[in-house]
């Protein structure tokens, strides 16, 4: 469970922990992140076109009408796929990388079974997409299909709550927090901006997010390995 101590003063060699943080098990890192995404997609895909039945279509809220639809808002919508990168490029030992990957593992499995037993779209909302190419292709690909619960803002609400916790045990300038809760928050606008997910779908992703970071976060998890703290030690005593 998340660690509910005093957070960390600023720390004045955060930037140093963070270098030392990005590089250590750098290729394994990356090889795993991109081999996730494309397990990932290939799964998403193959449950968008095998549905046990017709999706059902989403009801809007009150909640929907207070987001405008915002062509603009794509750029946002897709840095998801880097939002999700950050947590484990930050992470700083081998347990705490493990252990990220099962657990987003997952999430995203949870939410594929639950878009093939219900399979869900949002409504049409009688836009000619062709007068928008980004979202046009995004259309075409996903179709607004498994849309309840919103994977995108739950893995956006789950590596949220990862950076927090890992920013504060690096001591992290108040700062950073307000960027990634900002991050976060502009990428949730998003999903309904690009009216890929209507505000149930969004809320109850946020919801679904939130329990598996808190399920999944421990305190000893976010430390450095021994041989980081030795290594910060050494540029501590530079």
């Amino acid at each position: 469970m998340p660690d509910r101590s005093v957070p960390r003063a600023v720390s004045a060699t955060w930037p140093t922990e963070l270098g030392l943080r990005v590089v250590h098990l750098w290729l394994l890192k990356a090889v795993g992140t991109t081999l996730f995404m494309v397990l990932f997609f290939q799964a998403y895909f193959y449950v968008l076109q095998h549905p046990s039945r017709a999706p059902w279509v989403m009801p809007e809220i009150w909640l929907d009408r207070l987001v405008p639809f915002t062509p603009a808002a794509f750029p946002v919508y897709a840095l998801l796929w880097v939002y999700v990168s950050l947590p484990p490029a930050l992470i700083g030992n081998l347990r705490a990388l493990l252990r990220f990957g099962a657990w987003v593992g997952l999430l995203c499995g949870s939410c594929l079974l639950v878009f093939w037993l219900w399979p869900t779209r949002v409504p049409d909302f009688g836009i000619d997409w062709s007068n928008y190419p980004g979202l046009s292709a995004l259309k075409g690909i996903d179709a607004s299909g498994n849309a309840w619960p919103s994977l995108h803002v739950a893995t956006a609400v789950f590596s949220a709550w990862w950076l927090y916790r890992l920013l504060q045990q690096m001591g992290v300038p108040r700062g950073w927090h307000v960027v990634n809760a900002g991050v976060c928050v502009a990428i949730t606008w998003s999903t309904l901006a690009t009216l890929q997910h209507v505000a149930l779908d969004a809320l109850t992703g946020a919801l679904v997010g939130a329990v598996f970071a808190w399920l999944s976060l421990t305190p000893a998890d976010l430390r450095l390995s021994q041989r980081l703290q030795q290594r910060l030690a050494q540029s501590r005593s530079t």
